[in-house]
């Protein structure tokens, strides 16, 4: 494969990666399964069960295993032909998948902030309306 088809398909192999990785690690519908690693993670007494179910709460960490299962099921392949190129391809995609969902994350906050700073705009001039209001009431 051309290394321009392999760039390309590096970014978009990346796309799944992110996805699964952030779903797993961030999203309310994995909720209970991360709550249960993440207590595994701090108070299991085996230092190997603990870094096992932290796997499950870091997307950097677990971007690792979901770009392995990747490579595996596209045996994609990135400037050498052989073992070398799984291995090049599998950073490669960790770091393109965490770049993604880096921008998604800063996405989702500046998302939740502009929500926060409409809300605080809409009670700051609901309470300007009533401030008014009462004083009109009292003039006339």
């Amino acid at each position: 494969m051309p290394v321009g088809s392999q760039i390309i398909w590096l970014f978009v192999l990346g796309i799944p990666v992110a996805c699964i990785a952030w779903t797993v690690t961030h999203e309310e519908v994995f909720r209970e399964p991360r709550d249960y690693c993440l207590r595994q993670s701090k108070d299991a007494g085996d230092p190997v069960r603990r870094k096992f179910f932290y796997l499950f709460t870091c997307e950097y960490c677990f971007s690792h295993y979901v770009a392995i299962a990747f490579l595996a099921i596209t045996r994609y392949k990135l400037l050498y032909p052989d073992w070398r190129g799984y291995l090049v391809g599998g950073f490669a995609l960790v770091w393109v998948a965490n770049i993604y969902m880096s921008l998604f994350g800063r996405l989702r906050l500046d998302i939740k902030r502009e929500r926060v700073e409409i809300e605080h705009n809409e009670v700051v001039t609901e309470e300007k309306k009533k401030t008014l209001n009462g004083s009109e009431r009292r003039a006339a």
